[in-house]
């Protein structure tokens, strides 16, 4: 979540290496080792209604769902999130009241919520997404599986 990206988002520079299709490296070799579609945008969107969105299906029970579908349109489909109506389809797809969504989205009823989040998370030195916590050991970004075993492995052996 980046509060100053504009109601609109904002046009997304092309990396170096990227083509239409595919992210720059090392992104590009991360997401084909985990299975992940992940082609680059041409607009950063603002997220704060995605965030939003997404805390509206968490109370009702459709968190995973509706953070996959979100995933995918985003990163396969280049929907803008930042687009209530692309919300709406989101979670209608997954079984949510499209429009009961919409007008929580539009009376602000989680807005608080989710910024209350994002302070707890710069509070504790989170500043990127995805930001993973094993044991004492906090990385942000994306990442091949080796280094989740090697933390994983950090974690869980005795101290020497």
């Amino acid at each position: 979540m980046r509060p100053d990206t504009p109601k609109e988002g904002k046009v997304r520079e092309r990396r170096p290496g990227e083509t239409d299709d595919e992210l720059s490296e090392p992104l590009r070799t991360n997401a084909k080792e985990s299975g992940l579609v992940m082609r680059p945008l041409s607009r950063t969107p603002n997220t704060m209604y995605a965030l939003e969105a997404t805390e509206y299906a968490q109370q009702h029970g459709k968190f995973m769902e509706f953070h996959q579908a979100a995933y995918r349109a985003l990163w396969s489909d280049k929907e803008d999130l930042g687009d209530p109506d692309v919300l709406g389809k989101l979670a209608e797809g997954v079984g949510l009241d499209s429009a009961e969504l919409l007008s929580s989205l539009e009376q602000q009823v989680y807005t608080n919520t989710v910024m209350e989040q994002y302070q707890e998370a710069l509070n504790h030195g989170i500043r990127g997404i995805p930001t993973f916590l094993v044991g004492n050991l906090l990385f942000t970004g994306a990442h091949p599986y080796d280094v989740f075993k090697e933390a994983m492995k950090r974690v869980l052996e005795p101290a020497a």
